[in-house]
């Protein structure tokens, strides 16, 4: 059984699973459904920053690059509207945890509405948020956050933080939402340079 996590917990997912080697990042949401947005598609995009240990950010894995260059990192594609079954992955990223360069030692899970300044879009207007990670080997479920909060106004989220420390990879409950334009906006706030 995952262990549930609530924002600002985390877990060891080596203690999840001993020998994690590569690991699935599933991301869901639901859009809320009014009278007024009808024909307004909410398109969330999920994306991964990876940060070196001097906090400084190497790449961004997304909608746009779908592949870290070592292949360490797999975008497997952008959903545009944010629908389907409730509780369903909405994106997915696979990450190779044994592959990634030796610098590498943070990944910034987040989401953020595509075009939302100009769709007048936030996340008030979208409802069950949750990110889990999965033993890709074994497809054991080893963690889950249920994204709560108050959203209204803001446009992206850092949803949570999969880093190595003392040898091991730890999944933390971010859960902050901002008010950004854009992907790149998100990488300034959370990286350094």
């Amino acid at each position: 059984m995952a262990v549930t996590l609530e924002k600002g917990q985390g877990v060891s997912l080596k203690k999840e699973a001993p020998n994690l080697k590569r690991v699935l990042i599933g991301l869901g949401w639901d859009p809320v459904k009014r009278f007024l947005d009808i024909g307004s598609d909410i398109d969330i995009d999920a994306s991964i920053i990876c940060i070196d240990d001097g906090g400084r950010h190497k790449s961004v894995v997304y909608y746009g690059t779908l592949e870290y260059h070592s292949g360490a990192i797999r975008h497997y594609g952008d959903n545009l509207t944010g629908e389907g079954e409730g509780g369903e992955d909405d994106e997915q990223i696979e990450i190779a945890l044994d592959e990634l360069p030796a610098n590498i030692k943070r990944l910034a899970v987040i989401i953020n509405i595509y075009q939302a300044y100009s769709r007048r879009q936030d996340f008030s207007k979208v409802r069950n948020c949750f990110v889990h990670a999965s033993d890709i080997d074994t497809g054991k479920e080893l963690v889950r956050y249920d994204i709560d909060g108050n959203f209204n106004g803001k446009t992206g989220i850092f949803v949570a933080d999969i880093y190595h420390e003392n040898g091991e990879w730890k999944f933390q409950a971010i859960g902050e939402g901002v008010k950004v334009k854009d992907i790149a906006e998100m990488v300034s706030i959370k990286c350094k340079g």
